[in-house]
């Protein structure tokens, strides 16, 4: 059988006929189960398609997520260490301070045991301090270990201002009180130009306390000790540019910044109206002139009381 009969009876009409060959038939079937299957295999990938791309989207979601975790976490260690670094920066810089300060402390304690004429076995500021005990396995310096250093640097500090302060008591015991007291005129010439206490601040305009007087005079006008004393301190600090310290004994201690150059060092016996420096306008200034001051265990006094009258 090659061929396949359709016929068409309609209620009215002639009757139609139609033959279709075997082989048509075959494949309009054959094509039409392909086109079901390729359908159906197409929609199963589109489908599949789209639930990959979901499970994508969700995977690069939990990515992105982690990621921001990620950038938080490292954002809160570097300023962990951040903060880290500066402690450990405030820790050497304060140790840093406290060791120069042993070193101006010894030498002034080797220059007041000279000057005192004390025996050296029994104040030698020279000699290495002894320790002892087990030995004990090396370990990275920490913010700990760095504070318990310090600590132990203010002890020894506190026991070289013991030690200096009994050196002092026995100074004062062969020098009286009233040559210990600054008497003398601080500079070769000048006049005074600003005195102690409240003022406006040459800089700003506002009211400030000045600890202290000024005495104008011409740059490179000697500057002079006011009373006969040991030098506690000769170099620069803040505000004050070059500055020179003196020790007078009795809890006197006098002050002359702002120089232009320095004629003494740390541990010099100065005797009254002896050169320690020049006038000049280092630090805080606006022109040549001496800062002067003058201290009583710690605290600050009107110079103008000590200042020779006429």
């Amino acid at each position: 059988m090659s061929h396949f009969s359709i016929m068409l009876v309609p209620e009215s009409g002639q009757i139609k006929n139609y033959r279709i060959s075997r082989r048509l038939v075959t494949t309009c079937i054959f094509s039409l189960v392909c086109l079901v299957v390729f359908g159906g295999w197409g929609v199963y990938n589109i489908y599949g398609s789209h639930q990959l791309s979901a499970r994508f989207q969700n995977v690069e979601q939990q990515l992105e997520h982690a990621r921001s975790i990620h950038k938080q976490e490292v954002s809160r260690l570097h300023e962990q260490v951040g903060a880290e670094q500066k402690k450990m920066a405030v820790y050497a810089r304060t140790l840093g301070q406290l060791q120069a300060k042993i070193s101006r402390l010894d030498s002034l304690g080797e220059k007041l045991v000279k000057v005192a004429s004390l025996d050296k076995k029994e104040f030698d500021f020279g000699l290495q301090p002894a320790f002892g005990g087990p030995r004990l396995s090396q370990s990275p310096i920490t913010d700990i270990g760095l504070y318990d250093h310090v600590q132990h640097v203010s002890s020894r500090l506190s026991n070289l201002d013991t030690q200096l302060a009994a050196i002092d008591y026995l100074l004062q015991g062969s020098r009286e009180e009233k040559n210990a007291k600054p008497h003398a005129w601080p500079s070769e010439g000048g006049w005074l130009s600003s005195h102690y206490g409240m003022r406006a601040d040459p800089f700003t305009g506002e009211r400030a306390v000045h600890r202290g007087v000024d005495i104008a005079n011409r740059f490179g006008a000697p500057v002079l000790a006011t009373s006969r004393g040991v030098v506690t301190f000769a170099g620069k600090m803040k505000d004050f540019g070059y500055l020179v310290d003196i020790e007078h004994g009795y809890g006197y201690k006098t002050r002359y910044g702002h120089l232009s150059s320095l004629s003494v060092k740390v541990g010099d016996e100065v005797s009254d109206n002896q050169l320690v420096g020049r006038v000049g306008s280092s630090g805080r200034s606006t022109g040549p002139h001496l800062h002067y001051e003058v201290h009583r265990n710690g605290k600050s006094l009107d110079p103008g009381n000590f200042l020779p009258r006429g």
